[in-house]
C-alpha cells in the first residue's frame, strides 16, 4: 500500500520537500497517525481538483483528508526535541510556529472554486492575445507591453504555468514551454503525470500542444520467471509531477518530473528519486535521465533524491540537477553533458552509470536536512573558462540558509554565502547574470521569507533579493540588498535574468512576489542594471489580475527572460501563474532616448517696452522670444520619431483664470505640434515670441510667468511590424520648466520690499446686548517701505457676531472697494488698497459694521486687521486687533398720572351719608397709573415695583383703596383688601375697573398742586399708607409694565375741612434687580415718581341764570359806544386817504407831449 507521510514511527525523517513542498514516504512503517497518510493515485480518474499534498482518489479503505481538515496536512519542521524536520506546508514555505492560522487560511485554497474554474476554461490549451480585455496596473509604464500581451492557458487544475521557459532552436522557430504538473496524459494508467507544453509564438492564434517525452506508462518487472503472473510495477508515474521544471538549451529541451518514485530491487520499497528526459535536435530523439535512480536506495542513499527538483544548462549545454532529499535531506548537485547522457543512454536499464558525471558526495551529519540543489543557476566564477555552479542550501547553517559556487571543473566549493536570518530560506531562488557591465557575472539570491523588524516591534515577512557584485575578489556582504513593501508578498520567490531589457547597456532582472500586488494577486518587480549594480527602485511591477486570497494565482511564481521572441531587438519576459493555470508573455517594446531643452530671452517682461504688434488690433504689447530644442534615437525604431510637443504659458494659474502671457500668433496660452525627428540624435529646434497682456486684464504681476514644454511620442504613429509602438525610456525627462518675471518698479534686483503700517479706532467701546450696535471702524494703511506692495489688501476678520454693512462714503476721492467673503465659516472684508501701494502711499477709510448677534458667553468681540500683499518679502502688516466690550445695559422710562388729577369741592349732586353703602356715597373716584418702560437695548428679567399711598388721616378716610390691574407685572401684593367695607359698585364701574389699564401721557404732576394745599403724603404723623408690591418682567426691549390702582375720594372727611385745599400724594418706585445675562451690568436701573391728586374749593354759585334784561341793556351800551368812537374818527378825517407822495408827478409824466408842444 502507497501512501505519503512525513514521519515514521521513529520520528525518522521519511519524506522531503519539492519546490512546492511535498512530503513523500512509502513503506508500510508508515502509519496512519496524526500525519497524512494519502493513496497513490490508482487507474481510474477523478474529476477532483487535485492539490500536491492531498490527491484524492477511488481507495475507499485509505482515510484521506482535505481541505475541510487542513490542520492535518500541517507538520512542525520540529519534533519534540527541537530537531530540524524537513516538512513546509505546501506552496507556502512554513516556518515552525506555534499556530500556523494564517497557513490554516490559505490552505483552503486549494478546493477550486466551481465558478472560478468556469471563469478559467481552459481546454485545449491556447494563446490569447488580449489587448483589451487584460489590464494591469503599474508603479512605472516601461517597455514590457501590458497591454499587448499574450495569455496562455492551460488545462483546469493541471498547474500550467508552474514553470517556463524560451524554445529558439533557430532564428526561424520561436515559441515557449510551459509546464503543467498535473496535467493528464495519453500515458496508460498514469493518472496527472504532468506534461509539458509546445506553444509555438506565430502572429495568429495557435493552440499549445504536449511533447510525449515518454509514451509509456509505468514498467514493471518479472519477480519469479517460473510465475508469469508475478509482475510488479517498477515505477510510479501517477503524479509524478512532470513538467514542474523545464529548461531549454538550443535545440534541446529538459523536462522534470521530482516525484517520480521507483520501487528498489532490494528493500521493494517506493523511493521519490526523481527523474528527467531530455529532448535533444529538436525533438528527434527522446531519453531518459534519471541520475538518482541508483542502487543507494532510501534516506540514506540517493532514494528520496528528487532529482530535477532544479535544473539549469550552462551555455555550453551542459545539464546541471539539483536534488535536495538525497543523504537526508543534505541535497545533491549532479552534472553531466548531453554527449555524456546519451553515451549512456540504454532504455531497457534502470539503473545506468553516467560516464564523466560529476556529483556531490555525502557530508558529515551535521549538513542533514540542508537541501543543496534546492535551486541551482549557472555563472563564471573562478576566472576559467569554464563556466560554475550555483546552488541554494535555504535551511542549511542552522537554517540560515546559504549558497554555494562550485567549480564547473571538479565541484569543489568556491565560495559560500549565508543568510542573515533564521528561516528566511535564503538560496529559495539564485541567478547570476553581469549586472554592471564590467565583463563578470554578478549573483542575486531570493530569500522570500525574509522578517523585518516595524517601528513597533513586530516582525512582518516582506522577503529579500541579496545583490554580490564580483570584482577582484568576492565579498560574503551584500552589495545592495532589495526588501519587499508587501507582507507575506514572498517577494524572491525567483529571479529571471532579463538581458538588457532597456538597451542601455546593462544586464536587467525580474524579481517574483507570488502573493504581492493588490489583493495577493502576485506582482513582477522589473530592476535595471547599472554601474553599481541595479537600480534600487524598480522601473515597472507587473501586477496579477487574477485568483483570490483563498485561490491565489501565484501570479510570478516562475518566469524567464532574456530572449527576444518577436525579432524586435529587445529581450522578452515569461510570467507563470500556475494558479490559474497561466502563462504570460510580456513582449518588450523598442527604446526611444529622447532630450529636450527650452529658452526664453529675456528673462523678464518690461511693461514699459512694447516692442511686438499685435496685428489683428494695431496695438503694441510687450514681448520676449521662446525656442525649444528637441533630438531622440533609439534602436530597432523608426527612422522618423514623431514627438507631440505641448506648450503652456503661465501654467501654475488654475483653469479658468486669466493667462498673463499669450503665444503672438495665436493669442493662446496653449500650443500643440507635432515633430518628426530623424533617428540620428540630430537636434531639431523651432523659435516663438510670447506677449504679456496688458495689465487691466490681471492683477498679479509678482508671480513668475512658468513656460511648460511637455513631449510624448505620437500615439497616431504607426506600430513596428511586430504590432508594437516604441515608449520613451522611464527616465527620460519629458517635462521642462522655465519662468519669466514681469519687471518692477523695484530696482535692479526687482524685488520690492514693502514695510506695511496699520492704524484702526472706532466709534464707540462697548456694544450691548440685545442692540443691533452699528458701528463705524475707521483705519489707516501705509507703505513706508522702498517698494510697492502688490495686490495689496486690507483683510478684516469679522468676529462671528458681527455683520459687514458697507464702506463709509466720505468726501475724499480715494475711497476703496469691498467685498464680504466667508471661507470656512470666517467671515471675511477684504478690501483693495492697490495693486501696487506703492511706497510712502496713505490711504484712510473707514467700514460700517453692526453687531446684532451678540452672546453673553464672552466678555468681548474682536475685529483683526492686517495688511497683506503677494510680495516675498515683508508681504503684511502686522495683525491689528481692535476689540470691543460686550455689556448688558437697560434704560427705563418711569412715570405716572391721576385721572382726574384734581377734585372740586363741594361736589355737584351729593348728598353726605354717615355710612356709605355705595361706592359712590363715598366720593368721586380717581385712578393712579404709573407706567415703566424698558427703553433697552438690554433685556429685564426681574424687578420690584413698589407703591404707596396716605388713605387715612386720624384714622379717618382721605382715600379709599378700591381695586388695581397690572399689565407685565406678577405676584403683586397689597397691605389692605381691596374695597375692605365691601361697598356696592355700579355695573358700569365695575366694567370700567376691570379694564383700567391705560397710557397715560408724560408730565410732571408731581408739583400740580394749589397754592396752599396741604400735602398728605405717607411720612407724616397720624397717616395710614396704602401699600402695594409688585414683581416686574420680564421685559423685552420697549415693552412696558403698567399699574392701575383705583381709589375713592372720601368725602366725609374733606367737608369737614371747608375751604382747604389738599394735595393727596402716592409715590412709586422701581428697582431692576437682574437681567437674564451671565454678564453682570455695571449698574442696575432704580427711580421713583410721585403722583398728586388735589381737592379744590370753589364757592357756592346761585342756581338761577343772568336776567334777560340785563344782557340787552349790556348790548345797547355797546352799540352806541361803537357809533360814538366812529364819528370822532369822521371827524378827525381819518376816513379820509391822502396821494403817496410822487403820485401827482406820475400823473404828469402820463399826459401827451403833443400838447404840451402846442
Amino acid at each position: 500500500m502507497d501512501v505519503t507521510c512525513p514521519y515514521n514511527n521513529e520520528h525518522k525523517i521519511q519524506g522531503t520537500d519539492l519546490r512546492m513542498h511535498i512530503m513523500t514516504c512509502q513503506d508500510s512503517r508508515c502509519k496512519e497517525t496524526g500525519n497524512s497518510a494519502v493513496p497513490q493515485a490508482t487507474k481510474k480518474k477523478t474529476n477532483w481538483k487535485a492539490f500536491p499534498v492531498h490527491f484524492k482518489h477511488e481507495q475507499p479503505e485509505m482515510k484521506v483528508y482535505g481541505p475541510q481538515d487542513p490542520e492535518r496536512l500541517l507538520q512542525c519542521p520540529y519534533d519534540a526535541n527541537h530537531q530540524i524536520r524537513a516538512c513546509r506546508y505546501p506552496y507556502h514555505l512554513i516556518k515552525c510556529r506555534k499556530n500556523a492560522i494564517a497557513e490554516i487560511r490559505i490552505a483552503r485554497w486549494m478546493d477550486f472554486p466551481t465558478p472560478l474554474l468556469r471563469f478559467f476554461k481552459q481546454v485545449p490549451v491556447s494563446r490569447t492575445l488580449s489587448p483589451v480585455l487584460l489590464t494591469f496596473s503599474s508603479v512605472h509604464g516601461f517597455n514590457l507591453a501590458e497591454e499587448q500581451l499574450a495569455d496562455y492557458t492551460g488545462p483546469d487544475g493541471s498547474l500550467f504555468g508552474f514553470s517556463v521557459d524560451f524554445y529558439l532552436p533557430d532564428s526561424q522557430s520561436v515559441s515557449i514551454l510551459i509546464g503543467a504538473p498535473k496535467a493528464n496524459t495519453s500515458q496508460p494508467d498514469v493518472v496527472e503525470g504532468g506534461a509539458v507544453y509546445y506553444c509555438p509564438w506565430m502572429n495568429d492564434d495557435q493552440n499549445c500542444t504536449t511533447i510525449e517525452f515518454d509514451k509509456n506508462g509505468d514498467r514493471s518487472e518479472l519477480q519469479d520467471l517460473n510465475d508469469p503472473e508475478s509482475w510488479k510495477p517498477m515505477e510510479f508515474k501517477s503524479n509524478q509531477w512532470f513538467g514542474a521544471t523545464v529548461r531549454a538549451h538550443g535545440k534541446s529541451i529538459l523536462a522534470c518530473a521530482p516525484q517520480y518514485s521507483w520501487r528498489t530491487k532490494s528493500t521493494q520499497l517506493r523511493d521519490p528519486v526523481g527523474t528527467c528526459y531530455l529532448s535533444v535536435n529538436n525533438f528527434t530523439n527522446f531519453l531518459e535521465y534519471s541520475p538518482c535512480r541508483t542502487d543507494l536506495s532510501d534516506e540514506s542513499g540517493q532514494g528520496y533524491c528528487q532529482g530535477g527538483f532544479s535544473a539549469e544548462f550552462t551555455k555550453s549545454g551542459r545539464i546541471l540537477l539539483g536534488g535536495p532529499g538525497s543523504y537526508f535531506w543534505q541535497g545533491q548537485v549532479i552534472t553531466a553533458t548531453q554527449d555524456q547522457i546519451i553515451d549512456s543512454y540504454y532504455p531497457e536499464y534502470f539503473i545506468l552509470e553516467i560516464k564523466g558525471q560529476m556529483k556531490t558526495r555525502q557530508a558529515h551529519i551535521a549538513y542533514d536536512d540542508s537541501y543543496l540543489g534546492y535551486s541551482v543557476a549557472v555563472g563564471e566564477f573562478s576566472g576559467d573558462t569554464s563556466e560554475d555552479f550555483i546552488a541554494g542550501v535555504p535551511k542549511g547553517n542552522m537554517t540560515y540558509g546559504y549558497v554555494t559556487i562550485l567549480n564547473g571543473t571538479d565541484l569543489r566549493s568556491l565560495f559560500n554565502f549565508s543568510g542573515i536570518q533564521m528561516a528566511s530560506y535564503f538560496g529559495y531562488s539564485v541567478a547570476a547574470t553581469d549586472l554592471n557591465n564590467d565583463g563578470l557575472d554578478d549573483l542575486l539570491i531570493g530569500a522570500p521569507l525574509f522578517m523585518e523588524r516595524t517601528h513597533d516591534g513586530r516582525l512582518q515577512e516582506v522577503g529579500q533579493v541579496y545583490v554580490y557584485l564580483q570584482g577582484e575578489s568576492m565579498s560574503s556582504d551584500p552589495d545592495l540588498t532589495l526588501t519587499g513593501e508587501e507582507v507575506y508578498g514572498r517577494f524572491g520567490s525567483s529571479i529571471a535574468t532579463l538581458g538588457d531589457l532597456d538597451q542601455d547597456g546593462y544586464n536587467d532582472v525580474a524579481i517574483g512576489a507570488p502573493f504581492g500586488g493588490k489583493d495577493g494577486k502576485g506582482a513582477v518587480f522589473i530592476f535595471n542594471g547599472n554601474s553599481e549594480g541595479l537600480k534600487p527602485k524598480p522601473s515597472q511591477v507587473l501586477h496579477g489580475v487574477w485568483g483570490t486570497s483563498e485561490a491565489p494565482a501565484f501570479f510570478g511564481f516562475s518566469s524567464r527572460g532574456g530572449k527576444d521572441l518577436d525579432g524586435n531587438g529587445y529581450p522578452d519576459l515569461i510570467v507563470g501563474a500556475f494558479g490559474v493555470d497561466k502563462a504570460l508573455v510580456y513582449r518588450a517594446r523598442p527604446i526611444v532616448h529622447a532630450s529636450a531643452s527650452l529658452q526664453i530671452s529675456p528673462s523678464m517682461f518690461n511693461p514699459e517696452e512694447k516692442n511686438c504688434l499685435i496685428e489683428e488690433t494695431g496695438t503694441r504689447v510687450s514681448c520676449i522670444n521662446l525656442s525649444f530644442c528637441l533630438n531622440a534615437s533609439g534602436k530597432h525604431v523608426p527612422h522618423s520619431i514623431g514627438i507631440n510637443v505641448e506648450l503652456q504659458l503661465d501654467r501654475q494659474k488654475q483653469k479658468g483664470a486669466v493667462k498673463r502671457a499669450l503665444f503672438l500668433k495665436s493669442h493662446q496660452p496653449n500650443m500643440i505640434q507635432t515633430i518628426h525627428l530623424r533617428n540620428e540624435g540630430q537636434e531639431e529646434c523651432r523659435n516663438l515670441k510670447i506677449y504679456l497682456q496688458d495689465e487691466s486684464e490681471f492683477r498679479d504681476k509678482l508671480s513668475p510667468i512658468y513656460i511648460a514644454l511637455n513631449f510624448s511620442l505620437d500615439p497616431k504613429a504607426p506600430a513596428d511590424t511586430h504590432g508594437l509602438l516604441p515608449i520613451f525610456n522611464y527616465q527620460t525627462k519629458n517635462y521642462i520648466e522655465q519662468k519669466a518675471q514681469i519687471q518692477l518698479d523695484c530696482g535692479e534686483d526687482n524685488i520690492c520690499v514693502p514695510d506695511l503700517k496699520l492704524n484702526v479706532s472706532g466709534d464707540r467701546k462697548s456694544v450691548y446686548l440685545g442692540d443691533v450696535n452699528a458701528l463705524t471702524l475707521l483705519y489707516n494703511a501705509w507703505n513706508d517701505g522702498e517698494g510697492g506692495a502688490y495686490e495689496a489688501e486690507l483683510v478684516v476678520t469679522l468676529p462671528s457676531e458681527a455683520m459687514y454693512s458697507g464702506v463709509l462714503r466720505t468726501n475724499e476721492k480715494s475711497v476703496v472697494n469691498c467685498e464680504y467673503h466667508l471661507e470656512n465659516k470666517t467671515q471675511l472684508v477684504i478690501c483693495d488698497l492697490g495693486n501696487p501701494m506703492k511706497a510712502g502711499e496713505n490711504l484712510r477709510g473707514g467700514l460700517r459694521f453692526t453687531v446684532p448677534h451678540l452672546r453673553d458667553s464672552s466678555q468681548n468681540v474682536q475685529f483683526d486687521f492686517q495688511i497683506r500683499s503677494k510680495n516675498a518679502n515683508n508681504s503684511q502688516s502686522e495683525l491689528v486687533p481692535l476689540s470691543l466690550t460686550v455689556e448688558a445695559y437697560s434704560a427705563v422710562s418711569f412715570f405716572g398720572g391721576s385721572k382726574p388729577d384734581s377734585v372740586i369741592f363741594p361736589i355737584t349732586n351729593w348728598k353726605p351719608t354717615k355710612q356709605p353703602t355705595r361706592a359712590e356715597e363715598a366720593g368721586p373716584e380717581v385712578e393712579h397709573v404709573y407706567e415703566l418702560v424698558n427703553l433697552g437695548p438690554s433685556s429685564i428679567s426681574h424687578g420690584i415695583l413698589e407703591m404707596i399711598c396716605p388713605v387715612k388721616l386720624n384714622k379717618e378716610f382721605v382715600m379709599y383703596f378700591m381695586n388695581y390691574s397690572v399689565e407685565r407685572l406678577a405676584n403683586c401684593t397689597t397691605s389692605e383688601p381691596a374695597n375692605q367695607l365691601l361697598l356696592e359698585r355700579s355695573t358700569a364701574e365695575q366694567s370700567s375697573t376691570q379694564n383700567s389699564i391705560h397710557h397715560v401721557e408724560r408730565r410732571d404732576t408731581s408739583k400740580q398742586t394749589q397754592t396752599g394745599s396741604h400735602v398728605l403724603k405717607c411720612n407724616q404723623r397720624h397717616m395710614d399708607c396704602f401699600r402695594l408690591r409688585c414683581d416686574i418682567g420680564p421685559l423685552e426691549k420697549e415693552q412696558r409694565a403698567i399699574l392701575g390702582v383705583s381709589f375713592r375720594i372720601w368725602a366725609n372727611t374733606f367737608y369737614q375741612k371747608e375751604n382747604q385745599g389738599f394735595a393727596l400724594q402716592c409715590e412709586a418706585k422701581y428697582h431692576i434687580q437682574r437681567l437674564p445675562y451671565k454678564i453682570i451690568p455695571r449698574t442696575y436701573p432704580q427711580g421713583n415718581h410721585q403722583v398728586n391728586t388735589t381737592i379744590h374749593w370753589v364757592k357756592a354759585e346761585s342756581s338761577h341764570g343772568v336776567p334777560l334784561w340785563i344782557i340787552i341793556l349790556a348790548i345797547l351800551i355797546g352799540l352806541l359806544l361803537l357809533a360814538l368812537l366812529i364819528y370822532v374818527l369822521y371827524k378827525l378825517g381819518f376816513f379820509k386817504r391822502s396821494l403817496p407822495y410822487g403820485t401827482a408827478m406820475e400823473k404828469a409824466e402820463l399826459k401827451p407831449q403833443a400838447a404840451s408842444e402846442a
